[in-house]
Formats: structure tokens, C-alpha cells, sequence
């Protein structure tokens, strides 16, 4: 038995049953993809729900405001994928009549959509034998045949792309993208993986030479730059706040936040005080105080934010201010949304 009828065995032993499998329905499909991005299933199958529940087919998701959509998305990260979300939702809608296109070609036009992307979608739901290729599919390919090529790199992208054609089944496209996945992410896992239970252990390249730890290879990664961020907790005497929405195309953008001071180093209050008067916006404060002692270190891809929250309270009354009882309705970071859950007012 050859690569890919051991991978269809092994898959209709072991699959797991998961709502977007249950339909080839592309919306639900797509849906599914977006946000298992980068995330693990078990985290995202309640967002997969919700979003299900709130937009059921792509016309809601398209006309709903995009802080509903932002708001859904909180505590997955990466926030491009909720915008690009939203912004394929309106194109499907007003460039395809609402129905999603069926060729790769003309899903790779859709915002946020990738080779990955248009790959599932296509063979998923249309049977189209074309070859999907994520972060468990480079593992299994990369051990399974030895290939020492970065799987981050130009060369490596293309290679293993056609090695992927070369070994799929077309006449079972939709079982076998979905078990080489699966199988790249419970048995052949990133560590720890089943190699002694495993069907293609008897001509596993990386088995063979004892190379299952090292493979497959990526490239160095971006240098991680380090950010020093402050908050500024608001309070009046009748508990208003001010959330100021994040723009630009940084981090976060459109989301809520407090008030913030960028430092380039750890601040205490006395150098706090300062930068408060500089920022200008700021109402006259008459205490100032740390809410947390030790910086909380939010970790990103390519950044690590040094974060201390600051309890500024005024005697002015914040009336452009939000109640404190409301800002659980504004779509967040889930670093802010985590420190709201712990002061108590």
C-alpha cells in the first residue's frame, strides 16, 4: 500500500468529527479555515459556533458592523483575520451574488484568502484535486520523505506544493486533504509523535535516519522587538472611563483601548507623570497608582509588549466617558479584555 491509501485508511480510522466536515457548504467551509489559522481546534471550534450563530450565512456576516465582528473574534488574535474576514464577506456578496466562487483561481481573488485557503475550499466542497498544504502537511511530507528544505522559504513553498500534487489522491480529494491534516496533527504531531504505532513507519524517510526531531526545517525567525506599553485607567467619581479606538495599521487596529503611553523602557510613577501632562488629553488627576507591580509580558510574533496598568482617578466628571458596567460591549485585545475581568470596581 502506497503514501496515499495508507493515509485514507488511517483517516477513516481516526477522524474526528467536526461540525465543518459535516457540510460542503463553502461559507461554513471557509468560515472554518479563516479561524482555524494559527489556532488550535479545540480553541476554535466555540468561535466557529458563535459566528455560525450570529451570522448564518454570509449576506448577515457581510452587512453586520465590524465591531460586532471584532467583538465575536476577541481572544483568537491575529485581527487582519477578522477584518479580512468581513471584507471577503462583502466582496462574495457584491462581486458574486453571494455565492462563493468555485474555481482556486477566483477564490484566491477574495481578501485574505491564500493557496491554503482557496485549496480546502475548493476541494472540500467542489472535489476539486487540488492539493492542500498547512503546517501539518509540510510536517508529514518533510519526514515522511526526507526534505531538508525550509518550509518557510520561497524554494521550499513551491517545492513541497508540487510534492503534494505528485502524492495526492484526485479521485478522493476531499477524505485525503482532510486526513494528511489530521494526520500531521494526531499522529505525525510536532513533538512527541506516535512513530511506533504509526502506517508509514516501515518508509519513513526521518525514521529511518533518526532525524524525526529535526525536521522540518525553518528558517530563522524575525528578530522579536520589545515594546513598553502603559495604560491609563480612567475614573471619575461616578466610574466612567475612556476607551479610545486603536488606528492605523498597527497591531490591534480598531479595537478599544485606554488611553496609552508608548515608553521605551519600564516607567515608574514618577517619570509617568510627565508623559501624562505631555499627552495633553488627560483630565487633572488626584491619584495615581500601579495596578500591577510586574509588567504582564503579552507575547505576539514578532513583538513582546511590557504592559503596566495604570488607575488614574479625577474629580472631573469624563462626560464623553463610558459607564465602567459597558466596556465589556467594546471589542478589545484580550490583554485589555483579561484586565477587566480582574478589577474590581
Amino acid at each position: 500500500m502506497t503514501f496515499a491509501p495508507k493515509i485514507l485508511n488511517w483517516y477513516r480510522k481516526h477522524k474526528r468529527e467536526l461540525p465543518w466536515r459535516e457540510t460542503r457548504e463553502p461559507y461554513k467551509v471557509w468560515l472554518s479555515e479563516i479561524i482555524l489559522q494559527q489556532t488550535r481546534v479545540a480553541q476554535g471550534m466555540p468561535y466557529y459556533y458563535s459566528f455560525v450563530e450570529a451570522f448564518p450565512t454570509v449576506y448577515d456576516l457581510a452587512n453586520a458592523p465590524e465591531e460586532q465582528v471584532l467583538k465575536l473574534w476577541q481572544g483568537l488574535g491575529y485581527y487582519s483575520r477578522a477584518r479580512n474576514l468581513h471584507a471577503t464577506a462583502k466582496m462574495v456578496v457584491e462581486d458574486f451574488n453571494g455565492e462563493f466562487p468555485k474555481t482556486y483561481k477566483e477564490l484566491k481573488s477574495l481578501k485574505g484568502v491564500g493557496d491554503y485557503t482557496a485549496s480546502a475550499i475548493v476541494s472540500f466542497c467542489f472535489d476539486v484535486a487540488e492539493p492542500v498544504v498547512d503546517g501539518n502537511v509540510y510536517r508529514v511530507l518533510s519526514r515522511y520523505f526526507g526534505v531538508d528544505i525550509p518550509i518557510n522559504g520561497t524554494q521550499g513553498i513551491k517545492y513541497f506544493k508540487e510534492l503534494a500534487r505528485e502524492v495526492m489522491d484526485e479521485r478522493n480529494i476531499r477524505d485525503y486533504n482532510q486526513g494528511i491534516m489530521e494526520f500531521g496533527a494526531i499522529q505525525c504531531a510536532p513533538k512527541k509523535p506516535y512513530c511506533l504505532l504509526c502506517p508509514l513507519q516501515d518508509s519513513c524517510v526521518a525514521l529511518k535516519d533518526d532525524k524525526v526531531d529535526l525536521l522540518p526545517v525553518k528558517q530563522n525567525k524575525t528578530k522579536v522587538r520589545n515594546r513598553y506599553f502603559n495604560y491609563m485607567v480612567l475614573l471619575d467619581e461616578v466610574e466612567n472611563t475612556i476607551l479610545e479606538q486603536r488606528k492605523g495599521k498597527g497591531i490591534w487596529q480598531n479595537l478599544y483601548q485606554f488611553p496609552l503611553i508608548e515608553s521605551d523602557k519600564r516607567l515608574q510613577a514618577e517619570a509617568l507623570g510627565p508623559l501624562i501632562k505631555e499627552k495633553g488629553d488627560i483630565p487633572a488627576i488626584k491619584s495615581l497608582s500601579l495596578y500591577n507591580s510586574e509588567p504582564i509580558v503579552h507575547k505576539l510574533s514578532h513583538q513582546h509588549l511590557h504592559t503596566q496598568f495604570w488607575i488614574l482617578r479625577t474629580s472631573h466628571i469624563l462626560k464623553e466617558g463610558t459607564p465602567w458596567k459597558q466596556i465589556g460591549d467594546f471589542p478589545v485585545p484580550v490583554l485589555i479584555a483579561d484586565f477587566i475581568k480582574t478589577l474590581k470596581i
